[in-house]
């Protein structure tokens, strides 16, 4: 059974830093496609950020050169690195996970999900 959890949101001011983590358990992160995804208020999921099991990475357009998604195989956990935050990034986050090995923002493609962490951001 496919177990992710999600930690590491909170309330930061704009232009702050926040780390998320996400532990997996029952599968293995560097052979499945890694994502996050946030919601904000009365908005649909949206893609953040992708990690592929070859390492390749695809952020969305609004968090380019301000967000990192990254691996620790040995941990078995994914994180995003999150600098110069803005108060358009307050959401729940999700961290997610499928086995197509390929980039895809897509929501319905992941099949795996935790059960999000609340970052805000304060102006």
């Amino acid at each position: 059974q496919v177990q992710l959890v999600e930690s590491g949101g909170g309330l930061v001011q704009a232009g702050g830093s926040l780390r998320l983590s996400c532990a997996a358990s029952g599968v293995t992160s560097s052979t499945r496609t890694m994502g996050w995804f946030r919601q904000a208020p009365g908005k649909e999921r949206e893609f953040v950020a992708q990690l592929n099991w070859d390492d390749r990475t695809y952020y969305a357009d609004a968090v380019k050169g301000r967000f990192s998604i990254s691996r620790d195989s040995a941990k078995n956990t994914v994180y995003l690195q999150m600098n110069s935050l803005k108060p358009e990034d307050t959401a729940v986050y999700y961290c997610a996970a499928n086995t197509r090995p390929f980039y895809t923002p897509r929501v319905d493609e992941y099949n795996a999900w935790g059960q999000g962490t609340q970052v805000a951001v304060s102006s």
